[in-house]
């Protein structure tokens, strides 16, 4: 059961002592599963992970939210990627990128309004996000 998968993945990020290669394994394993259900609660702990400034949650939740959204995700990746938590944001940035030349017809549908986003971080971030439409 997914869900099941989801409450320990959160009880790992959320605990400093779990083993990181255990914690990127089983959200490699949530991500393969296809399970779309799980997006809703996978989002609001990728919310959660940049609210307590965590970069290790949300740069692992958001290549979780990525591979089961895909590019109808874009908006959420952005605004979690648009907050600066002091990391190179390297895995983040691909996923976005990745999605956005998947479907570039949909990323710019989605991505277009929040250039205009009254939060200046998010707007520069969907303009970065932009530059990769092919």
């Amino acid at each position: 059961m997914t869900d099941d998968r989801v409450t320990r993945l959160i009880e790992m990020l959320d605990d400093p002592e779990a083993d990181v290669d255990e914690t990127i394994d089983l959200a490699d394993e949530i991500a393969a599963s296809g399970d779309r259900g799980a997006l809703p609660r996978l989002e609001a702990e990728l919310d959660r992970a940049v609210a307590d400034r965590n970069s290790y949650a949300r740069e692992l939740l958001g290549g979780v939210v990525a591979a089961l959204g895909g590019t109808e995700k874009l908006p959420v990746l952005v605004r979690a990627s648009a907050v600066d938590l002091g990391d190179d944001q390297d895995g983040l940035a691909a996923e976005i990128v990745d999605l956005v030349q998947a479907d570039p017809k949909t990323a710019q549908r989605l991505l277009h309004p929040l250039t205009e986003d009254d939060d200046l971080s998010v707007a520069n971030r969907a303009d970065w996000a932009l530059r990769f439409v092919p």
